[in-house]
């Protein structure tokens, strides 16, 4: 059986977002994506479009002095979406994120168009960003 090929536009998305690859980014996202974040923290909310969304991620990185690391553990796809099971660490103000979240994407025509971030332990998640 072969993989979905957003299975493979997940992998590029993974590898330009851990390289800090806004272009390649871009290839793989929607100009009107829409990022959900969940929770109460200074990064919680509703991002709306490329740009909104990037400056998150460009956040994240600046926040954690670019110890930010996702490692996947799987990706699963059909027509419609992509779903990452993924383990994130980071360090920030001596606080350390070490949990498992997911990443729940709507995709059209190989292209990134809505994502929500759903963090395993909510609790913990709050409290690193916050």
């Amino acid at each position: 059986m072969t993989d979905h090929p957003h299975i493979a536009v997940f992998h590029r998305t993974l590898a330009a977002f851990s390289a800090g690859d806004m272009d390649a980014l871009a290839e793989v996202f929607h100009p009107e994506v829409v990022w959900h974040v969940g929770g109460r923290n200074q990064l919680a909310g509703d991002y709306r479009g490329r740009e909104d969304t990037f400056a998150l991620f460009g956040r994240e990185f600046q926040l954690t002095g670019g110890t930010y690391r996702p490692q996947l553990h799987d990706v699963l796809a059909d027509d419609d979406h992509a779903v990452a099971l993924l383990h994130a660490k980071a360090s920030r103000e001596g606080k350390e994120l070490d949990l498992d979240y997911a990443l729940v994407l709507h995709m059209r025509d190989g292209r990134i168009t809505e994502g929500w971030v759903l963090p395993t332990d909510s609790s913990a998640y709050d409290d690193f960003w916050s």
